[in-house]
């Protein structure tokens, strides 16, 4: 194999090529821009050279850095970041003169393939399905609008040189085709230093099925199966499956061959993946191929066997593919889910920064794979993507895979920043998604009003509730201790009952608590239910046992004020727990007057102004755009909430 490697990446995915990496003997070197330094690849990598301050276009881009490093270094190999410039392939194309090996296809493919418009017409000649639409550069707003009325609303307006749902937007009128051009020209700028824009027709609520292939520089390629990511918000994938429940063996191989077919003609070498729409009737259409390692690769690793890292290491020093298509099984199956640190509440996600003060991933639950780049005490910052880490399980069959998945999302511990993982056990649990009835538009179908969290049933309130009750008087008990003997000893004999009011969303429900040993029996409305646990309070994961049902859950926060926040089922519950006294003089307490921000605009998330649409002194209107904010590369319009003077 090669002796030395450098990985032009961060996060996750440099982490997961290290791991590989040391199985192989292989040395490593990392490269970071100044606010990573503490970063977690920096840590596993053999050496670490900084390469610039934190913008990725002045670090993790900034090809001269780069290629410094790898001269400096003398890495034999180089394994790229996601967003490949071409002037940085011809750059190491220079530098394989001088001995070092890219990790991944040849120029050739990865700039017909990383240029959509170039990649759709490849398609056409290789006999593959493609989507109706415009096939040259989009030049103006004007250009833009002419050809969706041509193409027919709506529209897909996409960058060129784009992926990951960044430059992006769907357009279903003149004016909404103008505005996406604007966008989308922008992000794409910024994301991929190209500002190239596409238009084709839009095919409303398909599935996104991708296949994953595998080539070598002798002319052989596979296809690895297929991968379901229709779970999406704002184009860009949430919970990835691999197999689909949709397809039959008849339209996986011909997804497959038709996969192969693109791969050979741009004569590919490495992994990568072909992108397909697919309609209701099982009819499949081209939407673009990546030329690098997918985020969602690890459950195409779970189900065939293989490490994709490695093949790809082993294709590009040369040798041919170890395996013919008849030995690529589908063993089981794997699902992931992306946690972001993100408010699911916002949008279904909009970025949240700040430090993981606490961090604990569910590897003690069996068949689980964690690939993250960040432990506790890590930053999340504006300046990357806001992904923590890819959480994936793997079962027998799917039921068993989503069943652990739930499991692991109880049992993973994320403090100090929002999260996802309410969004992601909602959609798991949901009865559309496991009877595999999906599409691309399932969040805004499943959740028209945005995502609420878990709507509790009679049974789990009462379960909630005696559970925060139990807590509440565990926790009273251990104060009343000191190193296991009572502080006092003339106090008075042991409490045994506890009549306590709990507030719950709109509701005050009385709860009396007994203790029975090392368990309580609760009281809540009229019912009786028995709670144990071992009640270590230091711990952030609480087995709690209620009337025989098992529930993993996470106390957040709670104050002197009786207040407390618990994560129950995935999704996080503030109470007030007071006792009966307590309650009855509240009512006395002088309610805080909500803040009116109707006149203010606030950003919902941190992120740099790109753009100030409007000067003191304007008349706006409702709706009105007032900035855009760019946050972890995604451009928002931020717009006045009501009509008014600035």
């Amino acid at each position: 194999t090669f002796e030395k490697l450098l990985i032009a990446n961060r996060g996750e995915i440099a982490c997961r090529v290290i791991k590989t990496c040391k199985k192989m003997g292989i040395k490593t070197v990392a490269i970071h821009s100044d606010v990573d330094a503490n970063a977690v690849h920096v840590k596993m990598a053999d050496e670490a050279v900084c390469v610039g301050p934190a913008p990725t276009s002045k670090s993790y881009l900034n090809m001269d850095a780069i290629m410094e490093v790898i001269r400096k270094t003398r890495a034999q190999a180089v394994s790229l970041n996601v967003s490949i410039c071409c002037s940085f392939l011809s750059s190491l194309s220079l530098q394989a003169s001088e001995g070092v090996t890219f990790i991944g296809p040849d120029t050739h493919a990865i700039q017909a393939m990383g240029d959509k418009i170039e990649s759709k017409l490849l398609a056409k000649n290789a006999k593959v399905n493609t989507i109706p639409g415009f096939d040259g550069v989009v030049k103006d707003a004007d250009e833009a609008v002419r050809i969706a009325r041509e193409i027919g609303y709506p529209v897909m307006i996409k960058a060129s040189a784009g992926g990951g749902g960044k430059g992006m937007r769907i357009a279903w009128d003149d004016e909404e085709t103008r505005e996406g051009f604007r966008f989308s020209s922008q992000e794409a700028a910024s994301s991929f230093g190209d500002d190239r824009l596409l238009i084709e027709k839009f095919i409303d609520n398909p599935r996104h099925i991708e296949i994953q292939v595998l080539a070598d520089k002798h002319g052989n390629a596979l296809w690895l199966n297929e991968r379901e990511c229709s779970i999406q918000r704002r184009n860009q994938k949430v919970v990835e499956e691999a197999p689909s429940t949709f397809l039959d063996p008849e339209t996986r191989r011909a997804m497959g061959e038709q996969a192969v077919a693109l791969a050979k003609a741009v004569k590919y070498s490495s992994a990568g993946t072909v992108e397909f729409l697919v309609d209701s009737s099982k009819n499949f259409y081209f939407l673009e191929m990546n030329t690098r390692l997918q985020v969602e690769h690890p459950v195409t690793e779970c189900i065939t066997g293989l490490d994709l890292v490695q093949e790809m290491i082993r294709v590009a020093k040369g040798y041919p593919l170890r395996h013919k298509q008849a030995d690529i099984p589908i063993n089981g199956w794997a699902v992931e889910c992306r946690v972001y640190a993100e408010d699911p509440y916002k949008s279904f996600g909009l970025p949240s920064i700040g430090k993981l003060s606490q961090y604990q991933e569910p590897l003690h639950v069996p068949s689980v794979r964690v690939d993250s780049g960040i432990q506790q005490g890590s930053d999340i910052s504006i300046y990357y993507d806001p992904m923590i880490s890819k959480l994936i399980t793997y079962g027998s069959n799917r039921a068993e895979a989503l069943k652990r998945m739930e499991e692991a999302l109880d049992n993973y511990v994320i403090r100090g920043v929002a999260h996802n993982i309410s969004l992601l056990r909602e959609v798991i649990i949901h009865p559309r998604f496991v009877q595999g009835d999906i599409s691309t538009k399932f969040l805004p179908e499943v959740y028209p009003d945005g995502f609420k969290g878990h709507k509790l049933t009679d049974l789990e309130r009462r379960q909630l509730l005696a559970t925060a009750a139990s807590l509440y008087v565990a926790e009273q008990l251990r104060s009343q201790r000191f190193l296991g003997t009572p502080r006092i000893p003339i106090a008075k004999s042991k409490r045994r009952s506890w009549e306590l009011s709990v507030h719950l969303g709109d509701g005050i429900y009385p709860v009396a608590v007994s203790k029975d040993g090392s368990s309580f029996s609760v009281e809540v409305d009229g019912m009786k239910l028995n709670v144990t646990s071992e009640w270590n309070l230091a711990s952030p994961l609480l087995s709690v046992t209620i009337d025989g049902t098992q529930r993993t859950i996470q106390r957040i926060s709670r104050n002197a004020s009786g207040e407390t926040s618990i994560q129950f089922l995935g999704t996080v519950y503030k109470l007030q727990i007071l006792t009966k006294v307590a309650a009855e003089l509240s009512k006395y307490m002088p309610e805080k007057a909500a803040e009116d921000t109707s006149s203010i605009l606030r950003s919902p998330m941190p992120g740099t102004v790109v753009a100030v649409s409007v000067k003191p002194g304007d008349m706006v209107s409702e709706g009105q755009e007032i900035c855009v904010i760019e946050a972890m590369k995604m451009q928002n319009s931020m717009i006045a909430a009501k009509t008014g003077k600035v």
